[in-house]
């Protein structure tokens, strides 16, 4: 074989085994989600964009119908809530649920977040750590956020959460949050910044960029019914400057998730909305840790994503 046709064909990982090729494809895990649609695996462009940047706009995923029923639901949160059942006050009441575990989440988190150990038919192999409804713009608030948070994740310890680690053929995100638009929304509303690349710098921010609004910040813009993967380890902020113009009608859904054996927030559903959701879906709050943590039995009787001595 000529040399320059070496390639790692496999990631190689250090386990109990002092290392050894991961055996467990990303795509071998869960095949479809809790409502029996076929789970949508990133493309190489989107990984490999995601482990550059840190962050992965998908544009129109949601149909226009989805779109419209979302939509009012949140309306109808934000002004006669009474008309909603209590345990469906959340973003994960009514027609959101589906959010939580649509195909193309759980196919980018088997890629970046997943342990293959700990997957089974009946259920996922990372879980989730909160959800949050969002009107208008953040930046309207009193107080808003202007210290940047986060950034690098490649150095933090792993009881952190805010970690991002890679190896050849393979990005791993501690802590990951979804960002699903339900308006369209243009660079000069959109009040959330954060700097590409920074889950991977060495350096700490120097304070002129921390509240300037220089080249380095970004943004981005899509279409209603478009979803953003970002990585918790990224830099990140709020805008602060008199220069974006709010857009009050503007709605999002921020979905957290994180590993089984790691816990950011208390938050969980409430009890009656837990029950209701189908077996796999209640996986995502399943108790936090990892070994045996599988339900209805373990991944291939494996207890490793490594192959067997």
């Amino acid at each position: 074989m000529d040399y320059r046709e070496l390639a790692t064909k496999k990631p190689f990982v250090v386990n109990k085994n002092l290392g050894s090729a991961v055996e467990i494809e990303p795509e071998e895990l869960n095949q479809t989600n809790a409502d029996g649609l076929p789970v949508i695996n990133p493309t190489p462009k989107q990984k490999y964009d995601f482990d550059r940047k840190g962050w992965l706009l998908i544009p129109s995923v949601l149909s226009k119908e989805d779109i419209i029923e979302m939509r009012d639901y949140c309306v109808r949160l934000q002004t006669d809530n009474d008309s909603i059942p209590e345990s469906q006050r959340c973003g994960l009441g009514g027609p959101l649920q589906k959010l939580a575990d649509h195909p193309v989440v759980v196919g980018f988190l088997n890629e970046f977040l997943a342990y293959p150990p700990v997957v089974s038919e009946v259920c996922y192999g990372f879980r989730m750590e909160e959800t949050e409804i969002v009107y208008g713009d953040i930046s309207k608030d009193d107080t808003p956020e202007n210290t940047p948070n986060k950034g690098n994740g490649l150095f933090r310890l792993p009881g952190d959460s805010h970690i991002y680690r890679c190896v050849p053929s393979r990005g791993w995100s501690g802590l990951t949050r979804a960002i699903w638009e339900l308006s369209d929304i243009n660079e000069t509303e959109n009040d959330f910044r954060f700097i590409t690349g920074s889950h991977k710098s060495a350096y700490q921010l120097p304070k002129t960029m921390q509240t300037e609004d220089t080249s380095i910040w970004e943004t981005y813009a899509c279409q209603a019914g478009s979803v953003l993967f970002i990585t918790e380890s990224l830099t990140q902020k709020i805008a602060d400057t008199p220069s974006v113009n709010l857009n009050v009608n503007r709605l999002r859904v921020f979905n957290m998730y994180n590993t089984l054996a790691s816990r950011w927030s208390n938050w969980l559903p409430h009890p009656e909305l837990l029950a209701l959701m189908p077996e796999k879906r209640q996986s995502l709050f399943r108790d936090t840790f990892a070994g045996g943590n599988v339900v209805h039995g373990e991944f291939n009787n494996r207890t490793s994503a490594y192959p067997m001595e």
